[in-house]
């Protein structure tokens, strides 16, 4: 039994870490925006813990603190620009972002390391740091959604138009959104460095972008379980499917082509919605009957 525990421990970690950067791409969707900056953001924050650690030798308190305050600072900029743009062209000023992350990372290589990556960060952030961190953001996440702010959200995202007439300010909105999404973006790219002993400029590139959306989409961008069950298909499916060696990726993309033509809304939202319309057709019992 600890021998199992042992040998499956950094899949859980893998999980609990995703799983922050998930809740960090939803919050920005759930708020209508087309946000794709979460790799960047994350990016951000793990270099910024890094290089605290490594180069200046600080706490990793101060490392977590500082890092979710640069990822929700860059959000906060890069909302500014985004408040112009709408739908696919959001989309691509975002990915436009990541790159650019990307390429700071990869080139300023007296402070990151450049391509070689940031060796040696102290490994602090155990499994039980990263659980307590994963946990807080499920709850936040839950919690806003039955506030005013996540009543604010549900309506920019179905209707801006409706929002802007029942007073709700869109811009202020969208940029809260991208600050919370930044900052939990942030607090996990700093996780992460202090997890994983070294950083890599491509960790945070256009693959991991991908992963996060997925994630997203296929459990649902409207109900906050949506992240948590597509973040753990996501996961634990290739470990699942290792028997099958180099066809792994071919199935993990057979399965998202098919739930995106069959369950467009994604898996938690059409068991929800299903749920639903299976409670009220129930029919009502007769007056008089138990």
């Amino acid at each position: 039994m600890g021998q199992w525990i042992i040998a499956y421990t950094p899949l859980v970690d893998l999980f609990l870490l995703h799983l922050g950067f998930a809740y960090a791409q939803y919050i920005v969707l759930r708020a209508g925006v087309f946000s794709l900056a979460t790799a960047g953001l994350a990016g951000i924050g793990a270099y910024t813990a890094g290089v605290l650690a490594v180069k200046l030798g600080a706490h990793p308190a101060l490392g977590v603190a500082a890092a979710t305050l640069a990822g929700s600072g860059a959000a906060l900029v890069l909302s500014l620009p985004l408040a112009r743009l709408r739908g696919v062209y959001q989309a691509i000023a975002t990915v436009a972002f990541v790159q650019i992350v990307y390429s700071v990372n990869l080139w300023a290589e007296p402070v990151t390391g450049g391509a070689m990556g940031l060796n040696n960060i102290p490994r602090t952030a155990g499994t039980g740091v990263l659980a307590v961190a994963a946990l807080g953001t499920l709850y936040l996440v839950w919690a806003m959604e039955r506030t005013r702010l996540g009543r604010a959200f549900n309506a920019i995202r179905q209707d801006e138009a409706m929002a802007a007439t029942l007073g709700v300010d869109i811009v202020r909105h969208q940029a809260l959104a991208f600050a919370l999404s930044g900052a939990i973006a942030g607090l996990f790219g700093a996780l992460e460095a202090y997890h994983a002993y070294a950083l890599d400029p491509g960790q945070f590139a256009f693959p991991f972008l991908i992963a996060i959306l997925s994630y997203v989409i296929l459990g649902g961008r409207n109900s906050v379980a949506g992240p948590l069950i597509g973040t753990a298909i996501l996961i634990i499916l290739p470990e699942l499917a290792r028997p099958l060696a180099e066809n792994r990726m071919l199935i993990y993309g057979v399965m998202l082509i098919l739930v995106i033509n069959f369950l467009p809304r994604g898996i938690a939202d059409s068991l929800i919605l299903a749920w639903r319309a299976r409670r009220l057709a129930r029919p009502e019992p007769a007056a008089g009957e138990p």
